[in-house]
């Protein structure tokens, strides 16, 4: 082999090895997200966490308050209608555990004061879920 040959030849293969490791790593997708089967850490950061049923529907979210609340966590049931949430609410500052019934109406509130239940004839507003923000904003502003 000429080194003219070598010139031209080992650039390529190095190339292709290079390509074919990136694709094997978990390298981030265009969009920026990595996509792997397990995911094995001593510690994670990160401004929101969503676990999803693989049909769609949003089954618990750990995120921060829309509105300025502080943090909460919400588990759904699945068709995704609020099932319990911890945490606090916009605008508030303690927190609290609230149940939602098979509609996904609160239907029980307990806090540090106790059990606030709603009038049986005004069902309690129902809480903004935190993932209906857009999570760049809302997720992770003044954080």
């Amino acid at each position: 082999m000429t080194t003219r040959e070598r010139w031209t030849v080992y650039p390529l293969l190095f190339l292709a090895i290079g390509l074919a490791m990136r694709a094997q790593s978990g390298a981030p997708d265009l969009d920026g997200r990595v996509r792997v089967e397990v995911l094995d850490a001593a510690s994670v950061i990160c401004r929101e966490l969503r676990v999803e049923s693989a049909d769609g529907p949003t089954l618990v979210h750990l995120g921060r308050v829309k509105g300025g609340g502080g943090g909460r966590i919400e588990i759904r049931d699945s068709k995704g209608r609020d099932s319990v949430a911890v945490g606090t609410r916009p605008g508030r500052s303690e927190g609290g555990v609230e149940f939602f019934d098979f509609d996904g109406v609160e239907s029980a509130r307990l806090t540090a004061a106790g059990l606030d239940e709603p009038p049986p004839d005004h069902p309690a507003p129902e809480a903004p879920p935190a993932d209906e923000a857009d999570s760049s904003e809302a997720a992770g502003a003044g954080t």
